[in-house]
């Protein structure tokens, strides 16, 4: 969740298709998310989603990961590219992870349930399965705003029956050393963290 002031970055950022890809990979995985899922901060070979894509290549499963992730991105800016980006890499699953920096710029809740629902539909319709993480904000931002804020993920994964990873960095806020000096992105160390957070509910969902 990078901070506000970087949109205009967003126009300069390549999108790749992770390393360890196995040659006879029969289905596509798609990451979508901003920072947190872009190794913001450390080296993209760091960052929990090239894990991943290393973990399905060792452990056999035939997919191929595109890290569809950019620093800064909103649910706005991701619904926007959102159709592009579905006909480019025609993903069979995809972890939509977004609405963090929403919540820092103090959205309507409103704003961003429309456009995570609207995106969940534009994946479905092209016959993407669509797994939903979670995020909190600090709670300086007050909790009249942060608990719904966080509240809502699940309560749009009830509501379109998704499954969910109910906060991606779980367990790491809570201990400061693995968090970077900006408070918001975790540290290299921590990024098995998160894919441990994702793998129980992504495992459910693979195939072979």
């Amino acid at each position: 969740m990078k901070h506000i002031f970087q949109s205009n970055i967003l126009l300069l950022v390549c999108l790749v298709v992770t390393g360890f890809v196995r040659a006879d990979a029969d289905y596509t995985l798609m990451v979508y998310g901003d920072s947190l899922s872009a190794a913001y901060g450390i080296e993209e070979s760091e960052g929990w989603v090239e894990l991943l894509s290393q973990k399905l290549a060792n452990e056999n499963f035939p997919y191929k990961v595109i890290n569809g992730s950019v620093s800064g991105e909103t649910t706005t800016g991701g619904l926007s590219r959102m159709p592009a980006m579905l006909n480019t890499y025609q993903p069979d699953l995809i972890i939509l992870e977004l609405g963090g920096n929403d919540g820092l710029r103090g959205i309507p809740l409103r704003n961003i349930r429309e456009n995570l629902v609207a995106m969940v539909s534009l994946a479905q319709k092209s016959g993407a399965e669509v797994i939903l993480a979670g995020i909190q904000i600090p709670p300086n931002y007050g909790s009249r705003y942060t608990e719904p804020f966080f509240a809502q993920f699940a309560d749009i994964a009830v509501a379109l029956n998704l499954p969910l990873v109910p906060f991606l960095i779980d367990g790491i806020p809570q201990q400061p050393q693995l968090m970077q000096n900006d408070g918001i992105h975790p540290k290299a160390e921590a990024q098995g963290m998160i894919l441990d957070n994702v793998w129980p509910v992504l495992a459910r969902r693979l195939k072979k």
